[in-house]
């Protein structure tokens, strides 16, 4: 898809008269960027260029499903809960090697993965921090140092159940996932910087 975005496909109503569909409200962590963030870590992390202010660029949510070695209906089910939560259907990943003790050969499925970007990378980042975090028992924040060194953040979350999207009676096990946000920041500091900004629930650190 080119960067450009797509232009909305028309109809016709009764009368014959071409009119283009509406366009989807735009997600509002999007605005919430472009409005108030980027302008506000320009100023924070003393950016001469507002190109420099670091973005999310994507967000990827992996499952593994190494029983799906024995029973297919597990990876069907993990493929299933994330197309729920993700609104796209998953990529299928795959064992990259054998290994000989855990009966895996090179080329099994062992999981599913979305990657997402644009206004459903957005959108699903709303619904992350907004609902799905704050149903998470006994939360208490997420640790400030799980980056990569490079601005990109990973954690983990231990069911699928914490989504709205997923409805108990139909999940087949209880399975984690760990999502990845990506940010153009070129370091730890401009990555924490920005998810502050759009309200990740990062836990306090004491400082001693």
């Amino acid at each position: 898809m080119s960067v450009t975005e797509a232009q909305p496909e028309a109809q016709s109503d009764a009368a014959g008269t071409t009119r283009p569909e509406p366009r989807m409200p735009e997600p509002r962590m999007k605005a919430l960027y472009r409005d108030t963030v980027r302008a506000q870590l320009q100023d924070e992390l003393r950016l001469a260029n507002v190109m420099q202010v670091p973005r999310l660029t994507k967000i990827s949510v992996n499952m593994g499903v190494g029983a799906a070695l024995t029973n297919r209906g597990l990876l069907e089910g993990a493929i299933d809960d994330l197309s729920r939560i993700c609104g796209q259907r998953p990529a299928i990943t795959r064992a990259k090697r054998s290994i000989a003790g855990f009966k895996l050969r090179e080329g099994n499925a062992i999981g599913a993965r979305v990657t997402m970007r644009r206004d459903r990378m957005w959108e699903f980042y709303d619904r992350l921090v907004s609902l799905a975090i704050p149903r998470i028992r006994d939360f208490r924040g997420l640790s400030p140092r799980s980056f990569d060194g490079h601005g990109n953040y990973t954690f983990g979350l231990t069911e699928q159940l914490v989504f709205p999207e997923i409805d108990y009676d139909s999940v087949n096990q209880i399975r984690g996932m760990d999502i990845t946000l990506v940010t153009s920041a070129v370091d730890d500091e401009g990555g924490r910087a920005l998810l502050v900004a759009l309200g990740f629930p990062f836990r306090q650190i004491p400082t001693t």
